[in-house]
């Protein structure tokens, strides 16, 4: 990703996490339902076994959020789209989150920032099922 900056790696916090889970002073592997039904459908796979339980079911996700995504702001792109998404928009927030499907680890491997630096308006809002003055009209 050519736009790629702002890179901020968590593998120190990591590091202390795993620590501490070792010697049972925290429980770290606790990831919401809704994260892992999120890693079930659009985790990606990683190369790395899970440092917990040390098994192949860790995976990737890459949460987008800004100001310029609207109502888009806080949903999982994998790295086609967010190749794409990088020349549409101005700035954004990439947080990339690995969870193990197996045990429930889960932790926040790094951020950055993605975007051509351009000032856009975010995209109008499109009406959903959860609005509240679309289930009116029918």
């Amino acid at each position: 990703m050519k736009t790629k900056r702002g890179f901020i790696d968590y593998s120190l916090d990591k590091r202390a996490t795993l620590l501490a889970l070792f010697r049972g002073v925290v429980d770290a592997c606790d990831a919401d339902p809704y994260l892992m039904r999120a890693a079930k459908h659009h985790g990606e796979k990683t190369g790395r076994k899970c440092p917990v339980c040390k098994k192949d079911s860790l995976v990737e996700l890459r949460y987008t959020f800004g100001d310029q995504l609207g109502q888009y702001s806080g949903r999982i792109k994998n790295g086609d789209e967010l190749l794409e998404m990088e020349s549409e928009f101005g700035e954004f927030s990439v947080y990339v989150v690995e969870v193990c499907r197996d045990c429930s680890w889960n932790h926040l491997c790094a951020t950055y920032l993605l975007g051509d630096g351009r000032e856009r308006k975010a995209p109008r809002k499109t009406r959903t099922l959860e609005d509240e003055d679309f289930a009116s009209l029918k």
